[in-house]
């Protein structure tokens, strides 16, 4: 018993929470290698946010033309806006051919060529031969590639033998002497609490999209291990770069792929004008996310957009073959005709650009070993912790992620976490003995919430920072927008001390549930806003209108933030990896923004 709560205890060599596409890849490498392994998730596995990926995962494969590796390297350090660190861009892409082989392997059932190869489609940003032409590097399962990769990784995961804790609530991480032991969780089926000891905690928890008004992500989205890494004293880094998708269907926030665009897809705005041409003319539609959001932002402000409010623009795909839209984009036909009313096939989608993506996260290495500052060294590693996906911070997506790099990114560093986890890892060697500190600690936060008695319902507060969220740290930002936001959300943040939990209840709670999701969301949200404003330069998907341009003497670097236990953010940086892991590709130097 502790705190008044019965705690039931597990003992693994290796825990993962989350069981989307990193996490279901780090459980299933984990499993291969015969190490005891736990999958802690708090929606069943093949609910979890990448069954909603859509358009596709980059690998230089050559099928449908030339390719090559280098080049894919080049353009996500491109992308990046040099930000990303280049020697885990070339593991990312050095190890994306064979990633995707054994993908298909496993069952994936990937759309086919004439000739039986695995189908490539182009994507924003990726080219051939270092910007010359036109890549066609990502491989689709039609517009399902999430949902496909996802049920296969969880049938390899059960194959091997992965046991699963669904629908359990992580609550904390559980650190002593500066080493994680293991995570505090919440079973919601029973009301019961649960410690999970394992000797490497895994974190793929996902993204914080839900911090936005406006988002695609799922309304399972919270970030929580970002906000468990925060109380556990450790740094998130680049939260300044939350990717806007150029095509969310207007009113719903509802992803409409970057592969239709791929497929001949295009923009205009209320005078029919495909406007990309004068903001990319060499990419046009198929320029970065962060370039076509703007390019959208700027039509729409500057009196150009569509509909009565002219607060939108319109994506076409009407002049395209039926039976290309049928057997290569049917999920998205079906998401505008429910979300928009709209026959692709006879009308133009309403679009509006919507939070998709954080770059942002827990930083790591190319292993996924968590680092933190520890006296002067920037890249300690903080022992038994490991995290992949988009809650860490590799960093391979730099200031702005290209398009089909995301499930790349799930896949390869899932599974590189499994190999250097094999390495540190002993079989069965039995657990240090914890003390019963961080237990306690963990549970007086949990009681706190369950019992709080003030006068603000959860979404009202929710609200607020949703509100705060989209109109101080959007596409575009300033300074004074930054600080005023700053001010309101921290009036956000001492509204949470009066919230109200009505249900006291530990079987279901979901107001319980959605409470804790909230103030995990508010600690990103602060950090975020705080990142913004101290990075005075404009760098992919961050763009201050009072420093417009990208400034790589003072700003190429990550930024660091810390949230104390009083609130405050604590802002420090690391460098840039401007090297490579082998000798087989040269550093790319930071280049003019030219698109």
């Amino acid at each position: 018993m502790a705190k008044g709560y019965e705690v039931i205890t597990h003992r693994y060599d290796a825990l993962v929470v989350g069981a989307g596409g990193a996490g279901l890849r780090a459980t299933l490498g984990l499993a291969e290698r015969g190490l005891r392994t736990a999958c802690l998730t708090k929606v069943f596995p093949t609910r979890s946010h990448t069954v909603a990926a859509q358009g596709g995962i980059s690998a230089a494969l050559g099928n449908m033309g030339e390719d090559d590796w280098r080049w894919h390297m080049y353009d996500t350090i491109k992308g990046s806006d040099w930000l990303g660190d280049q020697d885990a861009i070339e593991y990312m892409c050095r190890e994306a051919v064979p990633a995707v082989i054994e993908l298909e392997h496993y069952g994936v059932p990937f759309s086919r060529t004439d000739d039986g190869k695995i189908y490539q489609r182009p994507f924003g940003g990726m080219t051939t031969r270092y910007g010359e032409g036109t890549a066609q590097r990502t491989c689709a399962a039609a517009d399902k590639t999430g949902h496909a990769i996802l049920h296969t990784l969880y049938q390899q995961s059960l194959k091997h033998e992965a046991e699963f804790f669904i629908e359990f609530l992580a609550l904390d991480l559980l650190m002593e002497d500066g080493e994680c032991r293991g995570v505090l969780a919440w079973k919601l089926d029973d009301g019961t609490l649960h410690v999970f000891r394992a000797h490497m905690t895994l974190l793929a928890t996902g993204g914080y999209g839900r911090c936005y008004f406006s988002c695609t992500s799922a309304h399972t989205c919270t970030g929580d291990g970002n906000a468990m890494a925060l109380r556990a004293g450790l740094p998130l880094q680049d939260m300044e770069f939350v990717q806007f998708h150029p095509t969310g269907i207007y009113g719903a926030g509802c992803l409409i792929t970057e592969g239709v665009r791929g497929e001949g897809g295009y923009l205009t705005n209320s005078g029919g004008e495909r406007f990309m041409d004068r903001y990319a003319p060499h990419a046009r539609d198929l320029a970065s996310r962060d370039v076509v959001s703007r390019a959208m932002t700027v039509e729409i402000r500057e009196g150009r957009g569509v509909g009565p409010d002219r607060d939108h623009i319109h994506l076409h795909l009407e002049h395209l073959d039926p039976r290309v839209i049928h057997e290569r984009l049917p999920g998205i036909a079906e998401s505008a005709r429910i979300f928009a009313g709209i026959d692709v096939t006879r009308a133009p989608i309403p679009v509006l650009p919507t939070v998709h993506y954080n770059m942002g996260g827990i930083p790591t290495n190319y292993r996924g070993e968590v680092l933190t500052r520890r006296g002067d060294d920037r890249e300690a590693v903080v022992p038994g912790l490991m995290a992949v996906g988009e809650a860490a911070c590799v960093s391979v997506h730099g200031a702005n992620r290209l398009g089909s790099n995301s499930l790349l990114d799930l896949v390869v560093f899932g599974r590189a976490a499994a190999i250097r986890c094999a390495e540190l890892v002993k079989r069965r060697e039995p657990h240090k003995p914890l003390s019963g500190d961080p237990i306690d600690r963990c549970l007086a936060r949990f009681d706190r919430c369950r019992n709080a008695r003030g006068s603000r319902p959860t979404a009202d507060i929710r609200l607020a920072m949703h509100r705060c969220m989209q109109s101080h740290a959007s596409v575009f930002r300033s300074g004074e927008v930054l600080r005023q936001g700053i001010a309101e959300l921290q009036d956000v943040v001492d509204s949470f001390a009066e919230v109200r939990v009505s249900d006291r209840s530990l079987i279901w709670n979901t107001d319980l549930v959605e409470t804790l999701e909230l103030e995990n969301l508010l600690q990103q949200a602060v950090v975020t806003v705080h990142a913004a404003l101290s990075r005075e330069e404009s760098r992919g998907a961050h763009a201050r209108e009072d420093f417009p341009l990208r400034d790589d003497e003072n700003w190429l670097k990550h930024s660091l933030s810390w949230l104390d236990e009083d609130g405050r953010v604590r802002l420090d940086d690391r460098p840039v990896h401007l090297f490579t892991l082998t000798g087989d590709v040269d550093v790319f130097p930071p280049k003019p923004r030219i698109y």
